[in-house]
């Protein structure tokens, strides 16, 4: 996905993670997401979200790969719209400015009719109950984001999306190894 996004939404992972680390105001943390270098912080958090993923793509059991490897970005597309519909700009200018402007409740039902088909088609119980535990963790990043920064930003909208496919594969491991697809 990485090559098809231009590793967009893994600059988001880091900026925010370096803008985490920062600590300081609402502006200084807007400042360094804009900051096109990579902190030490946002490094850290490329390597640690790269290789959760690719360890969570080894431990799926072998007869799910397929249905996984096919689900997760889709997972995550959702929360992207998930963070847009609604939102408040956290600045005025740039990409997310521009999402948040163009979604609105449209989007987000056929994107949920959508995510929600895919997760039972692919996935059964496990996949729907997968997109529940996403649905909460995009929520509350949200939240956290209109709280802290007054607002989304095309960084907290990809650092999501990033967020979403590392804890869907986490959540889907332990759904399939446990429970089955039905779970």
């Amino acid at each position: 996905m990485s090559v098809v996004t231009g590793a967009l939404h893994l600059d988001g992972l880091s900026d925010v993670c370096d803008g985490l680390a920062a600590r300081g105001s609402r502006e200084r943390f807007l400042d360094i997401m804009k900051d096109s270098r990579v902190g030490a912080v946002g490094a850290v958090a490329l390597v640690l979200g790269l290789s959760l993923k690719y360890q969570a793509l080894l431990a799926v059991p072998a007869g799910y790969k397929r249905e996984v490897l096919l689900f997760f970005p889709v997972a995550a597309r959702f929360a992207q719209v998930q963070m847009t519909v609604g939102a408040k700009r956290a600045r005025s200018d740039g990409l997310g400015s521009a999402f948040v402007g163009g979604a609105g409740m449209t989007q987000l039902l056929i994107a949920c009719a959508f995510t929600l088909l895919a997760a039972g088609v692919l996935l059964q119980l496990s996949g729907v109950v997968c997109l529940l535990f996403l649905f909460l963790l995009t929520w509350g990043i949200r939240s956290w984001s209109h709280r802290r920064l007054g607002g989304v930003t095309g960084d907290v909208i990809g650092c999501a999306s990033e967020l979403n496919e590392i804890f869907s594969l986490l959540f889907l491991l332990a759904l399939l190894r446990h429970l089955g697809p039905g779970a």
